[in-house]
């Protein structure tokens, strides 16, 4: 992860004088392997874990990890489509930050399996779990999950 400062300066007028105020932001930038490395993070939480992918805002594929021996569930087209929807919703999802608050995680039931998003930023953190797995489980695995985005949002 790197970091980038920027120094913002604003001027005000308090007592007829003018004031030069400077703050500092910084804004940590995502590397290529800071992808990888929360997809591997996740991966590893627990064993019901099928596919775990980071996503930018325009729904392409930064990075992903697949448990081993598993074919996935999507094609290549298919895939592509679900993550540009994700990257879609997670655009609309934003209108409602200000008076709702930023979304922390979604959680969502389908047929064959269960998934979770988290977002980073303006990325999206998308984990597939096995459907047969406990509730109390998939609450395990966001709780676990949490303190991963958290460290990099």
């Amino acid at each position: 992860m790197s970091v980038i400062t920027f120094v913002i300066t604003n001027s005000i007028l308090q007592n007829s004088k003018i004031i030069k105020i400077s703050s500092f932001v910084s804004y940590h930038k995502l590397a290529k392997k800071d992808y990888q490395g929360i997809c591997n993070a996740i991966a590893k939480i627990s064993i019901y874990i099928r596919f775990v992918a980071v996503i930018n805002k325009k729904g392409e594929l930064l990075s992903f990890y697949r448990r081993h021996s598993l074919r996935p569930m999507l094609n290549a087209r298919d895939a592509k489509y679900q993550f540009s929807h994700i990257a879609k919703r997670t655009a609309m999802e934003a209108f409602f930050d200000r008076s709702l608050g930023p979304v922390e995680f979604e959680w969502e039931e389908r047929k064959k399996v269960q998934t979770i998003s988290f977002a980073i930023k303006k990325h999206r953190v998308w984990v597939s779990i096995d459907k047969k797995v406990v509730r109390s489980e998939v609450l395990r695995i966001v709780d676990s999950c949490l303190p991963i985005v958290r460290l990099y949002s």
